[in-house]
Formats: structure tokens, sequence, C-alpha cells
């Protein structure tokens, strides 16, 4: 795990990591919904082929859907709508590249049930609501702040 000094304490100021496992549950249903749209669209404009390799193109078009919105805004359509975000251990928000290798590291734990299993009971145990990809690379989701946009 990285240096997290640049983070919120989680003690001394919880209300950045407030409900933040039940956000990113909300945030995962919003964003599942939104990449089974994306594919059942791609299936409509491949008349139907799409259905053949239907996983594939889940796997496909999530990754790059996840990258392409945490690199835009550091979060996913979903984090947005919970109004988290992920915050790289300098406190930075995600760069392209730190969004790909969030991305993959949250595909290898879904992809590997006991990998999934520990990232949630992670989530629900320390102290900044890290999953097993987050405690890896050093990065939590936190709350956004109010106020305006940024970038």
């Amino acid at each position: 795990m990285t240096d997290t000094l640049h983070l919120p304490d989680p003690d001394r100021q919880p209300e950045f990591y407030a409900d933040i496992p039940t956000k990113r549950l909300l945030a995962w249903v919003i964003d599942t919904a939104v990449i089974l749209a994306m594919c059942l669209v791609a299936v409509v404009f491949t008349l139907g082929i799409g259905l053949f390799i239907f996983p594939a193109l889940y796997v496909v078009l999530g990754f790059a859907y996840r990258t392409a919105t945490i690199a835009r805004g550091s979060a996913t359509w979903g984090m947005q709508v919970m109004a988290i975000e992920f915050r790289r251990p300098d406190g930075q928000l995600f760069d392209l590249p730190m969004a790909a290798l969030h991305t993959l590291g949250y595909s290898l734990s879904i992809a590997v049930f006991p990998a999934q299993i520990a990232s949630i009971v992670m989530m629900l145990s320390t102290p900044r609501a890290q999953g097993l990809t987050d405690h890896m690379l050093g990065t939590v989701a936190i709350n956004r702040r109010a106020g305006p946009a940024r970038r």
C-alpha cells in the first residue's frame, strides 16, 4: 500500500467516508445498468451477432466505460449520481493511467470470487472503506465536496 498522508483522515474527517460502502453499491447498480444498456445497443447494431459474444462484449464495454468515465471525472456515472469520487494517494483526482489500473484491479477482483468477497469485507471494515484494489493502490472513494465543478 502506498502513502495516504494526503487523503482525508477517517478519524478527524469522517464525513468524507460516511456511507461510502452503500453509495458504492448503489453506484455499481447504476453502472451495471448503463453497461447492460450499452451492450443491448451493441447487439442491435450488430444485428444480433453480439448475443453470441455477449459476455466478452460486457467485459470490453464495461472496461472501456469505467476507464473512460473515471479518467474524465474520477468517478463513473453511477458514482457521480451518488456524489462520490476516487482520489489517488496524493489526494488528486484520477488520470487515465490510474483509471485504467484501478479498472483492471476491479475487473480482476470481480473475476475471482474470493477476491470479490475480500474486497467487500474490506470496504465494510476498514477506516477508509477501501476495497482490495483501493488498498493495493492506496486510493479511496470519498464523498464529493459541495461546490463548483472541478477541472
